[in-house]
């Protein structure tokens, strides 16, 4: 991963854990926390994809299980996220933008359950069954509930910032010129950039292709047009 995106990443996670302990946890809400780090992850995957996701999720999973009070074993939660931000990765569209906002929310949607499963399952290969006396059904619910609800508030936000990042003349060849911005904002905002880039080729082409028909006509003189009627004459016959 490149400087900026890492330095986000974390800036983005510390944030997201220290709201989550000190804010979200103390709501005594029923059920399942609201987890503002899972959010984080999956608008950092849906930006950076799959290889990003992964990685980030691994940091801020062990981040996560490193910050008291944790109560559960070292890498649990970084098993969880890494395969969360994995998977949300590769629902990542090609030009690196989801056309509406219903991709992102089916997967914040499979992501809270998903991860709750998944986290009270390597807690049952570790002899951890806490689930089962709270109630998984309720945790599921619950999760998938605060989530979605906290969701459209977090992710676009999480997600405009890393696009925004990807924008950072640093983060090009390191030359920090004005051709590498334009030339990484193209490559960020994918179709669009491209379809700007044709447009441009296209009118210098016309432009070069109109030059050098005057200079043609120019040299050629009434010859030329007399010919050219002669030729659209025989065509009409």
């Amino acid at each position: 991963m490149r400087i900026n995106r890492i330095l986000l990443s974390t800036a983005l996670v510390v944030v997201a854990l220290v709201l989550q302990v000190g804010v979200l946890a103390r709501l005594q809400l029923p059920g399942a926390v609201p987890d503002l780090v899972l959010l984080t992850v999956l608008g950092l995957a849906l930006v950076y994809g799959h290889v990003g996701g992964a990685l980030v999720g691994f940091g801020a999973g062990l981040l996560a299980d490193l910050t008291p009070p944790s109560d559960h074993a070292v890498g649990r939660y970084a098993l969880v996220l890494c395969v969360i931000g994995y998977i949300a990765g590769l629902t990542r569209p090609e030009n690196g933008r989801h056309r509406s906002a219903t991709m992102p929310l089916i997967v914040v949607v499979a992501a809270a359950i998903g991860s709750t499963l998944l986290y009270a399952g390597v807690g049952a290969l570790v002899g951890d069954t806490a689930a089962r006396h709270v109630g998984l059904v309720s945790l599921l619910f619950t999760a998938a509930l605060y989530d979605l609800l906290l969701a459209p508030f977090a992710v676009p936000l999480v997600m405009a910032l890393a696009r925004r990042s990807e924008n950072d003349p640093l983060a090009g060849d390191g030359s920090g010129s004005s051709g590498g911005t334009a030339t990484k904002a193209d490559n960020a905002y994918g179709w669009l950039g491209n379809s700007k880039g044709l447009k441009a080729s296209r009118t210098i082409r016309t432009s070069k292709v109109d030059r050098v028909g005057g200079r043609r006509g120019g040299l050629l003189g009434g010859s030329s047009r007399d010919k050219a009627g002669r030729i659209k004459g025989v065509k009409r016959l």
